[in-house]
């Protein structure tokens, strides 16, 4: 014999099945929802800039960061070395500062070196003056660690005196997140080392 009781029974667990679904439906959909905006976010912080035909970076649309990376790295390494080696006694601190932001602790160390030898001493004892020239770099874009070479010309200005010196440095550079204004390029140099110091007696291609 069935009863009023039975047909409630059934009405309600009908009703806890139905809100039990929703809910479950509710927060399987926000879990995807914020998976899908973090893999979004990811994506368009790797991909949504534009480099510039200077190589610096225009955080504009969205572009396949692979096409320009050589570009991208050629510049990274060109503003580093400007950076670390375009120094004088009124700038040479904000300029390493920015440096450092470039390349991991291997050119803190080296940083730390040429602190501790009394370089940066000099430069603010005699008033001296270091100015790149010239930077050429090569790099290996086919895996990462990218391998790369560059070599600077730069000139030391004392006064009465100017010479004029070729080094060769080498390392990898490795992807990081991008950091804006520090980091704009989004790579690291990494193992980096100074390899070649020579003075060079005739330089021809030296700026006015």
């Amino acid at each position: 014999m069935k009863t009023p009781y039975q047909n409630i029974y059934k009405v309600l667990r009908l009703n806890r099945f139905i809100v039990l679904s929703v809910v479950i439906g509710a927060v399987l959909t926000c879990i995807v929802s914020i998976l899908m905006v973090i893999k979004l976010h990811k994506e368009s912080v790797n991909n949504a800039f534009v480099v510039n035909s200077d190589g610096s970076v225009i955080p504009l649309k969205m572009v396949q960061q692979q096409e320009n990376f050589e570009v991208e790295a050629l510049s990274h390494l060109e503003l580093f070395h400007t950076y670390f080696y375009h120094i004088d006694a009124s700038n040479y601190e904000k300029n390493l500062e920015k440096a450092l932001w470039l390349g991991n602790s291997s050119v803190d160390a080296l940083y730390r070196q040429k602190k501790a030898d009394g370089v940066y001493n000099r430069l603010l004892q005699y008033s001296l003056t270091q100015r790149v020239l010239k930077i050429e770099s090569k790099i290996n874009v086919q895996q990462e660690p990218y391998r790369f070479e560059t070599v600077i010309i730069f000139e030391i200005n004392r006064g009465s005196i100017i010479d004029i010196y070729e080094l060769t440095t080498s390392g990898n550079i490795i992807h990081v997140d991008r950091n804006f204004p520090n980091n704009t390029h989004g790579l690291l140099i990494t193992n980096f080392f100074e390899n070649k110091l020579r003075k060079l007696e005739n330089y021809e291609d030296r700026e006015e």
